[in-house]
């Protein structure tokens, strides 16, 4: 679990949801290099990957057989010289705050070594070794409008070019582990929170992508003393068709959450 201990003023002023853009988009731009990873990994995130390293590691850091040669080239890229696990993901993990996947290229563009601490609603288990595409299988939605366009632009990217998407969620915790969909959250609405993914893309070589996905959470409470953002979020899910909905949680959380920030 994460210490929600203020309100952060940017998060608001600044949204990942914008002024209501649609949710589930590629909307990848480009952004300096020093903005790649622009914090530093905290004492309680880095014990929180530890812990889950030594008490649930099979969950949490997967790679397929051939794998290696790209987790050697990222660990130069991002000057990791510790080797403490048995697989070298989990240690360059440790060097940063977010989450990583490493995608092929070329070919199917396979996930072929991730370590993910902080999913929401997938499970590293199951996608490792599989095609983005069939990755974002499940939600035909998802697919057209993320899965597609990504393949393309990972073929396309320049090298050592990061670029930066905004991904959100609504949960009813601060949990870090979502492996499965909650549902319908538990406890009353302005408990619940949001989850804000910062993920960047860049194309470390000609033959490897990384993936990295980095989390905050903030009170959805707080929303409602920043009308901006209570609006984009408005226009963000009605936004949405009813496959995302369901992909979201349900008509019944997007109606309460419309419930809560109308009120």
């Amino acid at each position: 679990m994460t210490s929600i201990k203020s309100i952060d003023h940017d998060f608001w002023v600044n949204p990942p949801w914008g002024n209501g853009r649609e949710k589930y988009r590629l909307g990848l731009k480009p952004i300096e290099k020093n903005q790649w990873f622009p914090v530093c990994i905290s004492n309680d995130l880095k014990a929180h990957k530890k812990n889950l390293f030594a008490s649930r590691y099979d969950e949490v850091i997967a790679t397929t057989q051939d794998s290696a040669a790209a987790q050697d080239l990222l660990a130069k890229k991002l000057k990791v010289k510790d080797r403490n696990y048995l697989d070298l993901i989990a240690d360059i993990s440790l060097s940063v705050p977010d989450d990583l996947c490493i995608i092929e290229c070329s070919g199917e563009q396979r996930l072929i070594a991730a370590s993910i601490c902080s999913p929401s609603y997938w499970n590293i288990k199951s996608k490792i070794g599989k095609s983005l595409r069939e990755i974002h299988k499940p939600v035909k939605t998802l697919n057209e409008k993320i899965g597609n366009p990504i393949e393309k632009f990972i073929s396309n990217a320049p090298q050592d070019k990061p670029f930066l998407r905004e991904n959100w969620f609504i949960h009813g915790d601060d949990h870090r582990m979502h492996l499965k969909a909650e549902g319908f959250p538990k406890g009353m609405v302005k408990d619940w929170v949001v989850r804000s993914e910062r993920e960047t893309l860049c194309k470390i070589s000609p033959d490897y992508s990384l993936f990295a996905i980095n989390v905050r959470f903030q009170k959805l409470s707080s929303i409602l003393k920043f009308e901006d953002a209570l609006d984009g979020l408005k226009r963000s899910l009605k936004g949405m068709d009813q496959k995302e909905i369901d992909y979201f949680g349900g008509n019944k959380k997007v109606d309460k959450i419309f419930e809560f920030i109308t009120s």
